[in-house]
């Protein structure tokens, strides 16, 4: 994982973390899926990065996925609501860069085999160097 990667995760985890809202309405916020954690809960997924940059400075696109993953029958609407108004603010400095543009590119909402649901969001960050 490159850097630009690792700081869009770190980003994505302290602004999820900071947000009272969603905190009171999971059990926690995970980097990755967690081994052992009671629905609700988010985790920050994958973050896939490629070349991207202007023509004067280097930079990468990276999609991240958010995963809010719920218990019952019903989605909890609301720490939806949180974990997409997290995706969106993303942009902002990023240890040493700058995410310049967000933008959720896929939701994905299904039920799991063992009761449950799981919502996905796809978040596609364009990060600059500095």
């Amino acid at each position: 994982m490159t850097g630009a990667e690792g700081a869009l995760r770190a980003r994505a985890l302290s602004l999820l973390g900071q947000d009272d809202a969603l905190a009171g309405r999971v059990h926690g916020i995970f980097d990755g899926i967690p081994p052992r954690a009671t629905a609700p809960y988010v985790s920050v997924g994958g973050a896939d990065g490629s070349d991207w940059g202007t023509k004067d400075r280097v930079g990468r696109e990276v999609r991240l996925t958010l995963t809010l993953v719920g218990a019952g029958h019903a989605i909890d609407d609301e720490a939806a609501v949180r974990v997409e108004a997290v995706a969106a603010a993303l942009r902002g400095p990023a240890d040493g860069w700058s995410v310049v543009a967000a933008r959720v590119m896929r939701t994905r909402f299904g039920f799991l085999p063992g009761g449950g649901w799981r919502h996905e969001v796809v978040v596609r960050c364009r990060c600059l160097v500095g």
